[in-house]
């Protein structure tokens, strides 16, 4: 494999365990594993636990993005996608 294809799979990897982070942190509808990122609503207030769910959809869909993008030019790089 070349070093491009190393740096750029330790990159998909990393940002792979960042969007599960981001994904168990989120509170979801039914308030199941949300209650692992505290109480935000307690804390800081309804509308500011409002705005840090809406802060960590976004950082979720910009890293599944990301991580999409990474593993199409990762899959082309090595030679599989031809």
């Amino acid at each position: 494999m070349e070093p491009v294809a190393i740096i750029i799979a330790i990159i998909d990897i990393l940002v792979s365990i960042g969007l599960v982070l981001l994904v168990v942190f989120q509170e979801g509808n039914s308030k199941g594993l949300g209650i692992i990122g505290g109480g935000a609503d307690t804390f800081f207030g309804k509308s500011k636990g409002r705005s840090i769910d809406a802060v960590l959809k976004k950082l979720t869909t910009g890293a599944a993005v990301v991580f999409a993008i990474l593993t199409v030019i990762l899959y082309l790089l090595t030679g599989r996608g031809t």
